[in-house]
């Protein structure tokens, strides 16, 4: 395992994702949420996943 921010954090749920159509979409995607407060990430993910519940199973 390459050590990072999911090690370091301790993250074990994935609790929200985006699909691109290809990687240079998903990259600047990536950019643009990487400049947004806090708040507006709890809302991206709160307006998807009001739960919290982990998604990784659904990607299979």
């Amino acid at each position: 395992m390459v050590e990072g921010f999911t090690k370091k954090y301790g993250v074990h749920r994935l609790v929200y994702f985006e699909q691109h159509g290809d990687m240079y979409q998903a990259i600047t995607r990536e950019k643009l949420l990487k400049n947004w407060n806090r708040r507006w990430k709890l809302h991206l993910i709160e307006a998807k996943n009001p739960n919290w519940e982990d998604l990784y199973d659904s990607l299979f």
